[in-house]
Formats: structure tokens, C-alpha cells, sequence
């Protein structure tokens, strides 16, 4: 039995549910996909890394696209490891931040992280280069990186359409192995 992996648009349209951001999203916009896929790349990056790794998050266009960034950050100290940027929250405590809307939002990160697949959180950010905040549902998952095993990579997306559900469920199916058609 081979491995298969099934893109978020492709997989929705295979199910026959294809959800508002498919093909909605313009090319400045990163995709659930894009997203799970670069935390899922910077989970790994940092396990193999080790600490030595943050700092490349603070200061590596690798983990900055479109309008998406990586961060990393620590539930048990309680502290931005690294930020894109907001270079201001690194080594800051973050789990009494609040958004617009009073949500605990790292808090929120923390819990769904420690689910094995990781999870999606929505919130209230600004968008890169705006004051003003916007709904963000970011996707975050722990990593076990050495002499610090509770560390958490995130990434989000801009939108207002999209359920939190809805993203795990598609998050879930694609991490499932698909069997082939004999």
C-alpha cells in the first residue's frame, strides 16, 4: 500500500465539499495548504536544528510568503521564541495576550497544539502591515526540539469565510493514508 498525499482544494474537490477558499483565495493569499505545509516543514526544521534554529525564524524569508509568516513560541516559558515580524514580542510572555476580542489566543494555540495532528485557532490579528486587525485562523502543532520539548510552530491565514472545523476536518483527511484503487 503506497502513501498518497492529497492537496487541501484537491481533497475537498475529490469529497465533493469544496469549501469558499477554493479558488477563491487571490495570489497574494497563502492557503491552508501552504500553511500546514510550512508548519509541518518548520516542525521538522527545528526538531533537526535543535534551539540553534530559532533565531533563523526571526530573519529567514524562508518563512515568510505571501501574507503568512512562521512563528514560534513556547507554552510551558510562556515566551515568543521567534517572529518574523514582530521582532518587539520575542522573549516576551505571550499567554495572557488578548486579541480584539478578548481571546486568549496563545493560550488557545497551546491547547490545540498538543493534539497529535496539531489544530487551527481562530483569532483577531493585524494583517502584515496593517494597525487594523483581521480574523486569522492559524494552524499550530508542537515539535520536540532538544533541551525544550514544548515548543509550538504556527502559521495563519486572512479570512473571513472559512470554519475552524471545517480546516481540521481537511487538516485530519489529508494527514489520514489514502489506499490506492485496485
Amino acid at each position: 500500500m503506497r502513501k498518497t498525499t492529497v492537496g487541501f482544494a484537491s481533497l475537498a474537490l475529490i469529497l465533493g465539499a469544496a469549501p469558499a477558499w477554493v479558488g477563491a483565495m487571490g495570489p497574494d493569499a497563502a492557503t491552508p495548504e501552504e500553511v500546514v505545509t510550512k508548519v509541518h516543514e518548520a516542525a521538522k526544521y527545528l526538531h533537526d536544528k535543535g534551539q540553534a534554529g530559532f533565531p533563523d525564524f526571526n530573519n529567514n524569508a524562508r518563512w515568510v510568503w505571501k501574507d503568512s509568516y512562521v512563528f514560534v513560541f513556547s507554552c510551558r516559558d510562556n515566551k515568543m521564541i521567534a517572529h518574523p515580524l514582530r521582532p518587539d514580542l520575542v522573549g516576551k510572555p505571550v499567554l495572557q495576550m488578548e486579541d480584539d476580542k478578548g481571546n486568549l489566543l496563545f493560550k488557545k494555540l497551546c491547547e490545540v497544539g498538543n493534539n497529535a495532528n496539531g489544530g487551527w485557532v481562530e483569532y483577531w490579528w493585524p494583517k502584515p502591515g496593517e494597525a487594523k486587525a483581521s480574523r486569522k485562523i492559524s494552524y499550530t502543532q508542537s515539535t520536540e526540539v532538544s533541551f525544550q520539548p514544548d515548543v509550538r510552530v504556527g502559521a495563519g491565514i486572512y479570512d473571513d469565510t472559512m470554519s475552524v472545523e471545517e480546516l481540521n476536518k481537511l487538516a485530519q483527511q489529508a494527514a489520514e493514508p489514502k489506499k490506492d484503487a485496485p
